[in-house]
């Protein structure tokens, strides 16, 4: 089975093929790898505000959603991310994958 599409489809979004890395100016503080089965893995960078997630060259940026729970999470029109501890689920209905921190990049 290939990666769930939420990973190999960004471009499919309108999300270009771009570099793993965001522009200075987005000034994100995190930076972490997670892992999404042994298939494959993603990296997200966050702020308080906003994220980018980065899979097989493509990016998607997201926006914080507020909330008062442990878990933070983002969203944009086509896809939800919500980050509780080690643990990033990413949404794109019916679709759901979750992947482990695997380390800060």
């Amino acid at each position: 089975m290939a990666l769930f599409p939420i990973l190999l489809g960004l471009a499919s979004l309108g999300v270009p093929s771009l570099a793993m890395t965001s522009p200075w100016w987005e000034n994100y503080d995190i930076k972490e790898r997670y892992l999404c089965s042994e298939k494959g893995s993603v990296v997200l960078e966050r702020n308080g505000s906003q994220a980018a997630l980065f899979s097989g060259g493509s990016r998607a940026t997201l926006f914080r959603e507020p909330g008062e729970g442990p878990a933070l999470i983002y969203r944009n029109d086509d896809l939800r991310l919500i980050l509780r501890g080690d643990e990033l689920t990413l949404e794109r209905l019916p679709m759901k994958i979750t992947c482990l921190r695997s380390e800060e990049v």
